[in-house]
């Protein structure tokens, strides 16, 4: 594991610098609830609580909230491997997809594996200095480990 990417894990890990961030940066997804629970080099697991902030009338999670958590299962993936990363790197999502099988009445947990896959992708455009894509996938999982939803973000990377 990277030094860098350690030192982007450690401000994940520590509730009051994420939650600054969170607040600062997406709001939404602070007042939701959404949380990182685990991030290493291949895999990050992010919860979306079910509650007042998050419900849609139907008595579930709204559609957008597991998005949100979705979407930063795979983006922490890539922020923690572009972290203090030189050249520069922008990344932009640029394509999603989701199916939804469960209706999301408590917590749902989202992981996504392809950490390996984002950090080779990163890497080539540096390399390559043209835009590259990588589509991340992720699984969204209620506390009896009953799939609930499944998204696939697709990113794109280039060297500034």
């Amino acid at each position: 594991m990277s030094s860098s990417f350690q030192t982007f894990k450690k401000l994940v890990e520590s509730p009051l610098k994420f939650g600054m961030f969170l607040f600062t940066k997406l709001p939404s997804a602070f007042f939701s609830g959404v949380r990182v629970i685990s991030l290493e080099e291949e895999y990050c697991e992010v919860s979306i609580p079910y509650k007042w902030f998050s419900q849609n009338p139907f008595r579930s999670t709204y559609f957008a909230c597991l998005g949100m958590a979705a979407e930063l299962s795979t983006g922490a993936l890539a922020m923690a491997h572009l972290y203090k990363k030189n050249p520069a790197v922008s990344m932009l999502v640029v394509k999603s997809e989701s199916e939804f099988f469960k209706k999301a009445i408590a917590k749902t947990i989202f992981r996504c594996e392809d950490g390996n896959t984002i950090k080779q992708t990163i890497n080539e455009a540096i390399a390559t200095k043209e835009a590259k894509t990588v589509t991340a996938k992720c699984i969204g999982k209620n506390l009896n480990g009953d799939i609930v939803a499944v998204f696939s973000f697709t990113w794109s990377f280039k060297a500034k």
